[in-house]
């Protein structure tokens, strides 16, 4: 159940009514993504990269959104690492002598649904938790708005994640 929450500035939004049993928590400023707890412990730990454009929710912007989103779709179950999604639709697989200049989407993802008015646009925008050709700029912001990982960090954490967990992206 969904419950809402006044922001200071007078404006609503959706988060969760109490912490669900796991959640993800993105740190913009530190690069990282942290898989939580309902008691809010850190379960695991991953260096990421968001967009090199900054922050925001505008259309066309190339921003990482902020606020709290949900797992709406999963894409890449079985597939290879490096497998290439275009449209997320495996297209083949991206080889290490591959393209390096790209911002391709590799390996598995994470669709995220935005659920505050300031972000309700992500799902829209195409914002996903996804694979990376560029792994030497994970830890730096590098993308076009996504969540990079490492590819074989996201097949990890892949299977733990159902539809419908929640992602909190916050500058801190």
């Amino acid at each position: 159940m969904k419950s809402f929450r006044a922001r200071p500035s007078g404006l609503q939004f959706l988060i969760p009514p109490v912490l669900p049993d796991q959640y993800l928590r993105i740190s913009v400023s530190r690069q990282v993504m942290e898989m939580r707890d309902s008691e809010d412990q850190i379960l695991a730990e991953f260096s990421i990269s968001t967009s090199k454009f900054g922050l925001g929710a505008e259309e066309g912007s190339y921003r990482t959104p902020l606020g709290w989103f949900q797992i709406c779709e999963k894409y890449g179950d079985g597939c290879p690492l490096h497998t290439v999604f275009k449209g997320r639709v495996p297209t083949g697989e991206w080889s290490e002598e591959g393209d390096h200049q790209s911002d391709l989407v590799l390996t598995r993802i994470l669709r995220l649904e935005g659920l505050e008015k300031e972000n309700e646009n992500t799902y829209s925008r195409y914002i996903y938790i996804h694979g990376t050709n560029q792994e030497s700029q994970i830890g730096t912001p590098a993308s076009m708005g996504c969540i990079r990982m490492n590819n074989k960090e996201i097949i990890d954490l892949y299977p733990e994640i159902e539809l419908g967990t929640r992602v909190l992206i916050e500058e801190s």
